[in-house]
This record gives C-alpha cells, sequence and structure tokens, in this order.
C-alpha cells in the first residue's frame, strides 16, 4: 500500500520545489537528463524565483516517513514575466512534479485534483499550463478537463476553465 499525505507548502520546500521544477522537465524515454545548471536558464528560472510572492501557492505530497516526494504549484505572471502557458495576470500557472520512483502510483491525480479544488476555492476561473505533448502526464490534464490552446515551441499551452 503506497501511504502519502499531502499537506500546504511553505517557504521553507523552496529548495524541493525546485527540485520538482528539474524533475518537472520531461525527457524523452532514452534521452539523458540535463544538468541541474538548465535551472539557471531564464525561462526556467522565473517559474520558481522570488517564491513566496503574492498569488504563490504548493501541495507537497509525503511519504509515511514525511519526506517530500511530490509537488503541484501555481503562481501569477503578467505581461512582464510571462512564461510558458501564460494566458493572463488573473489565471495561475500550474507545474507539477512527481520523484521518479513515485510516479504512476495516483499521487499526481490527488495532488492535482486537491490543487484544482483550492485554486477555485480562492476565486480563481481557470488555471493554465504548459506540458510537452509527448509526455504522459498530458492524459492526466486532460482528464481533468484541460484544453489546448496553443503551442510555445514543442510545448502545448493547457488551460481549464471553472
Amino acid at each position: 500500500m503506497n501511504e502519502y499525505q499531502i499537506r500546504p507548502g511553505v517557504k521553507e520546500d523552496e529548495e524541493f520545489l525546485w527540485e520538482m521544477l528539474y524533475q518537472a522537465i520531461f525527457i524523452p524515454e532514452g534521452e539523458p537528463r540535463p544538468s541541474r545548471d538548465i535551472l539557471r536558464e531564464p525561462h526556467i528560472a522565473q517559474a520558481m524565483e522570488g517564491w513566496g510572492r503574492e498569488g504563490d501557492s504548493a501541495l507537497i505530497a509525503m511519504d509515511s516517513d514525511h519526506t517530500p516526494i511530490g509537488a503541484v504549484w501555481v503562481r501569477l505572471f503578467n505581461d512582464t514575466n510571462k512564461t510558458y502557458g501564460y494566458v493572463d495576470e488573473k489565471t495561475p500557472l500550474l507545474g507539477m512534479a512527481l520523484l521518479p520512483e513515485h510516479r504512476g502510483k495516483g499521487i499526481g491525480k490527488a495532488l492535482l485534483g486537491e490543487m484544482l479544488k483550492v485554486t477555485r476555492e480562492s476565486g480563481f476561473s481557470a488555471v493554465s499550463l504548459s506540458v510537452d505533448p509527448n509526455n504522459p502526464a498530458l492524459h492526466l490534464y486532460q482528464k481533468f478537463g484541460f484544453k489546448q490552446i496553443g503551442v510555445d515551441g514543442t510545448s502545448w499551452d493547457m488551460v481549464v476553465k471553472f
């Protein structure tokens, strides 16, 4: 039985969220993972830089030892700091990842469902994200009602409206 709990993220989770940002980078099967230096690239770093600003929210999945194993987060961006998946300044942008050994066990589904509930209850009317169409997570997003609204490079911009 895979035991896990979900708790709200706190400022002290920032380092783990950076790791989750790294894990969220989709690498096709058989391709080598990039160096963690990729997190310094401006278009990637802006997804997490200055964590804790207004509108930032995260949920952390923990195993039975209370060790973080996955996360989902939302942030607001605007026209001056927009990134992949950006729709507008009123639509939070979602990111999500699990440590590889915890994928495919329903944890991501639980995290995503809980975060969509939190954002809806916070008064947002939609959530957006960016995903590589070859990423298996695409099917999870589609199950939750995310629809493709555009293409940015090799990734799809998607949105779910409440």
